[in-house]
């Protein structure tokens, strides 16, 4: 056993949540996320040192696959230069927390997230149960305590996402090749002294009926013949979490699984950890959580007790419990090979897509790949200035807004748009027949200020919104200004309110205006 594995378990700290659903639904979601709207995400680890895309650390273990051909030909045989030595080739020398935070402050975000560890098992902080971590092996640095230094000196909330429970089954290719080492096996070898099976965990049999198969979506729910997870495996997983939670204070947990970590084959260890967390953040803010975790896939009921985040989409419709979706303007994990065929979004596609989705209740999450260095890239950087450049002028329409009578109007508005499985359905073509809506939260003097954005630039001259009619409903139209452009005419009547649609543009992505209704 490794030292870690002998340390004594992290306490579940009680109060005011218990560990029932009952109890944990209690939990609301904080003001302060529901103002944020929008963050960004460093998603990066050891994988990102091969530059060459996600999920690198399962498929550099797939005999004839293109990370397998790619890590051969630059690392060499992945039974001698397997996971355990890229997650050590991994230095980081380039790493300047304060510099990107304050960056991607400037560019809108209000809050920011890191990664924790991905299903790679290692962990980004100085953690005590988890020898496989950042400040033993590769960096030599405590990851997670220089990003929440930069957010603490930049006054953003810090969110940690956490994915290490399916290792259990996401490293099984490696038994192949290096995944069944011991800590015997080091004598003389650079790792001598850590045990490989506290990162790889596959001193297990083999899941059963996917061999051949490239993913593990069939078994994410730990069904269909994949191999359960030990005792000791899950209570080492929740340490690692729970003592996360003491020593960082994240604002946010997001967990990349199915609800919560290990649903489906127990559930009790996403309840000790959510009334933990809560507990703990309840007893630092006067008996008030303050605090998010989010899964994938969740029951209305599980909407009750956490959060629901969107994988790379949107739902077609808005959302009663508030949400949040992830998206990234590449891949995941950096990828070489995205910046060479300028495969990234463009500024405008991230702001449409975070439009939409406060319309409908949401927050956006997006992430910007980091190099294995620890940089991110010229054309990264430019489209951080394209979305900034449309922030600085109608921010005031995203932040601290809220939902309004309706979400929309237009084709998009109009048309179901289904998500697969855990979202998976972003990509849609917002045009200048579409518009979203929302409130300001609070009326000024019997005004309500709406805002309307059309998702493109329509032509010069009159435009439409529908929503707005001339009704008892509705309410009079006072004024009418276009954000970085000044007042604008207009005239409500029973078939919408018209405005005047300027030559000029203050931005080149989408006009919002701002309108008074009394």
């Amino acid at each position: 056993m490794s030292a870690g594995a002998q340390k004594a378990d992290v306490a579940v700290k009680t109060g005011t949540f218990g560990n029932d659903y009952e109890s944990l639904s209690t939990w609301q979601c904080p003001e302060w996320f529901k103002d944020a709207k929008f963050g960004i995400w460093a998603h990066w680890g050891p994988q990102c040192q091969a530059e060459d895309g996600d999920w690198y650390a399962r498929f550099m273990y797939y005999e004839g696959s293109g990370q397998y051909n790619f890590h051969v030909s630059h690392f060499g045989n992945p039974a001698t230069f397997g996971l355990k030595d890229l997650c050590n080739a991994w230095k980081a020398e380039q790493w300047n927390p304060q510099e990107l935070v304050n960056l991607y402050k400037s560019v809108g975000a209000r809050y920011f997230m890191v990664l924790g560890n991905h299903h790679d098992n290692f962990d980004l902080w100085d953690s005590p149960y988890q020898e496989w971590n950042s400040v033993n092996v590769g960096p030599k640095k405590d990851l997670v305590k220089g990003w929440s230094e930069a957010c603490k000196a930049a006054g953003l909330p810090l969110g940690v996402s956490i994915h290490a429970s399916h290792a259990w089954t996401w490293l099984e290719p490696s038994q192949k090749f290096d995944g069944n080492l011991t800590k015997a096996d080091g004598a003389g070898e650079w790792w001598e002294g850590l045990d490989p099976q506290e990162l790889y965990a596959q001193n297990h049999p083999h899941s059963t009926g996917w061999e051949q198969s490239r993913t593990i979506h069939s078994q994410w729910d730990w069904g269909n013949g994949a191999s359960l997870p030990s005792a000791a495996y899950k209570q080492k997983f929740q340490n690692r979490v729970l003592q996360l939670i003491n020593d960082y204070n994240p604002d946010l947990l997001y967990f990349d699984d199915t609800a919560m970590p290990f649903y489906g084959c127990d559930e009790q260890v996403g309840k000790n950890i959510l009334q933990h967390y809560y507990n703990h953040s309840a007893a630092q803010h006067g008996g008030q959580q303050q605090v998010v975790v989010t899964g994938k896939q969740l029951t209305p009921e599980q909407k009750d007790y956490m959060m629901w985040d969107v994988e790379r989409g949107v739902p077609d419709r808005p959302q009663e419990a508030y949400w949040q979706t992830c998206t990234c303007i590449g891949q995941w994990h950096y990828d070489q090979n995205v910046y060479n065929r300028n495969g990234y979004k463009s500024g405008a596609t991230v702001i449409r897509m975070l439009i939409d989705v406060v319309s409908k209740n949401g927050n956006l999450l997006l992430n910007i790949p980091v190099r294995g260095n620890g940089s991110i890239d010229d054309k990264e950087r430019q489209v951080l200035a394209d979305i900034k450049a449309w922030m600085d002028i109608n921010g005031e329409s995203i932040y601290g807004t809220r939902m309004w009578k309706t979400f929309g109007e237009g084709p998009l508005a109009e048309a179901a748009n289904p998500m697969n499985a855990q979202g998976f359905n972003e990509g849609q073509k917002y045009s200048a027949q579409d518009v979203r809506y929302v409130q300001a939260p609070h009326a000024q003097k019997g005004a309500t200020t709406v805002y309307a954005t059309i998702m493109a630039w329509p032509a010069a001259g009159s435009f439409t919104f529908k929503a707005l009619a001339k009704s008892p409903d509705c309410g009079k139209v006072k004024a009418v200004t276009l954000l970085g452009g000044g007042k604008v005419k207009f005239k409500q009547h029973e078939g919408g309110l018209t405005v005047q649609v300027p030559t000029t543009h203050p931005n080149d992505i989408a006009p919002v205006f701002r309108i008074t209704v009394k």
